[in-house]
């Protein structure tokens, strides 16, 4: 039944919304006083509303009511004049008041006013002004001046966009960045293959590199390449071509026989698999370990579990928008709770695995202005398409996860939170992030909705090891895919050693010092600061370890 339900709710449990509401209402019903401050709101609001359209009328538009952060919807000329003006200043207001009552009535717990509030978010975003024909200025313009041409093109695109829905084929532009061809295309030999991952090794650019070889362990939420996209904003390629000996995990794309695969599969047959091969390949040498995103947190469980038994090949690991601490994982909690997995749960049963678009529809409704309903209003009512960026083609190429390592990594590690509190367990043993004694490298970007970066700074609770934290402008994505030479990019970055005074988030973000230009090259000095003098180039794969097929192999192509 949940599986059926699902596809109407787009992977989101009914029931933990319900029960958040009837936490919301129970408290109101008890609050006269919060009662009366809300009718008072309201009244303040409608008097604001009211001014400003008399204002108006007299001289030039003002705002009365500012769009939230990140909200571009109204900012067309034509919403400034009559009667655009009105009907965008009143929907502004109205989602003033719902993001006040949703978060002001007290003995409410944190995540049911969490959940109200994204809930209600979602649901006056469906009626914004912005989104129909007859109440957005822009689209009416263009209508008249085109005689509706943008419509029926937009009606194209949406029964283009159906189509492909339906045969499940990539969107629209999404050829323009095959894998292999334009994208993930430096050069590199797949030099082994287990059930569960493909272990890249890149060309070296020279005769000579740094002795320590780069292990990079990606989410396997995505495909890998999205630190090898186009070459002039691949992170891998970058790395190679400055002298570095690199290797990439490329995940399998699980089906319905992989249900049962857990963490400590990707623990084992991944990370250490790779890890072992790469002690072959390069011998005698640590390693960098390099983990974005949930790879992170996997890299992080290795190193631990590694420290905990003197195992010490790993020279330094770095951790690009990877949360260890889950206690505040930022508006991705919305879709954690007790009654939001078992739905998930029930969801992954029947077909063993969770879909990529109940991932996909998740992400897309954590920040849906940009993502769903800008879209929606500039492919079907401006009649435009929405031109894909590399980035973006990625973004698209999604990939299934085991219905075992999900509901294992949403209950030990988002809603339990075993990781930091040292309950985790590798091997029947529990592991601490203590045991780390490596230099870690902390990415964090200021725009996260997947990683906040507040959260990913709790490194500095965790360890005694010297941390290097780095907080750079964009999002989760854009944020690490940021080569040199992009405009408009910065970053912060403070190295603090074992024994000096902690420095809380705040603290931090003040005394921190900002640079201009990409965090790529400061990382890059780091990493050489840690490394020996160059040395040859090692062979590409080594005894049981022979070449297999050119990069970038076949798991990233499995659909």
């Amino acid at each position: 039944m949940n599986s059926y339900i699902s596809n109407f709710t787009g992977g989101v449990s009914p029931t933990a919304i319900r029960l958040a509401f009837e936490d919301w209402v129970a408290h109101l019903a008890l609050s006269p006083d919060e009662q009366l401050a809300l009718v008072k709101e309201a009244g303040e609001l409608l008097c604001q509303l009211a001014n400003y359209l008399l204002e108006v009328s007299q001289s030039e538009d003002q705002r009365s009511v500012k769009p939230l952060e990140q909200d571009r919807r109204f900012l067309s000329p034509g919403w400034h004049s009559w009667p655009f003006n009105a009907l965008s200043q009143y929907f502004l207001i109205t989602q003033h008041w719902w993001e006040l009552a949703a978060t002001s009535i007290p003995g409410v717990s944190k995540h049911h006013q969490d959940v109200v509030r994204f809930t209600v978010r979602q649901l006056l975003d469906t009626v914004s002004p912005a989104n129909f024909i007859w109440t957005n200025p822009e689209v009416l313009a263009l209508t008249s001046k085109t005689r509706g041409l943008n419509l029926v093109l937009g009606f194209e695109n949406l029964l283009d966009r159906l189509n492909r829905l339906q045969k499940k084929l990539a969107p629209f532009g999404a050829e323009d960045y095959a894998v292999g061809k334009q994208v993930a295309i430096t050069p590199g030999k797949v030099i082994y293959r287990n059930r569960l991952i493909e272990l890249i090794q890149y060309q070296p650019a020279g005769t000579h590199v740094r002795p320590e070889p780069i292990l990079i362990v990606s989410a396997w939420i995505m495909k890998y390449y999205i630190l090898d996209l186009s070459p002039r904003n691949s992170l891998i390629k970058y790395l190679v071509d400055q002298g570095h000996t690199v290797f990439a995990i490329s995940w399998l794309n699980p089906g319905s026989d992989d249900r049962d695969v857990g963490m400590e599969d990707y623990l084992n047959v991944g990370v250490m698999a790779a890890l072992k091969a790469i002690n072959a390949i390069v011998p005698k040498q640590p390693v960098y370990g390099v983990g974005y995103c949930l790879g992170g947190t996997l890299l992080a469980i290795a190193a631990a579990a590694m420290g905990g038994v003197n195992d010490d090949r790993f020279a330094s690991i770095s951790l690009f928008t990877s949360q260890v601490d889950f206690t505040e994982p930022g508006e991705l909690s919305i879709f954690i709770d007790e009654s939001q997995i078992a739905f998930l749960e029930d969801i992954m049963w029947e077909k063993g695995y969770l879909d990529t678009k109940h991932m996909n529809g998740a992400f897309q409704l954590l920040n849906s202005t940009d993502l769903l309903w800008s879209r929606i209003l500039k492919n079907y009512l401006l009649g435009e398409r929405s031109a894909l960026t590399d980035l973006t083609a990625w973004n698209a190429d999604g990939t299934r996860l085991p219905y075992r390592m999900h509901s294992e990594y949403l209950r030990s590690l988002y809603l339990n939170n075993d990781l930091a509190s040292g309950r985790y367990r590798v091997a029947d043993k529990s592991i601490a992030l203590s045991n780390i004694h490596c230099p870690i490298f902390c990415v964090a970007t200021e725009r996260d909705h997947v990683a906040p970066w507040r959260s990913v700074y709790k490194m500095h609770l965790l360890t005694s090891s010297e941390v290097t934290f780095v907080l750079t402008s964009g999002g989760h994505n854009v944020g690490i895919v940021n080569p040199p030479g992009v405009q408009g990019r910065s970053y912060q970055a403070l190295t603090q050693s074992h024994g000096m005074d902690y420095l809380d988030p705040e603290e931090w973000l003040a005394s921190t010092s900002h640079h201009e230009g990409s965090w790529w090259p400061y990382w890059l000095s780091w990493l050489d600061r840690h490394s020996g003098k160059p040395t040859q180039s090692p062979a590409m794969g080594a005894k049981a370890y022979e070449v297999l097929c050119d990069a970038p192999g076949t798991y990233v192509l499995q659909r």
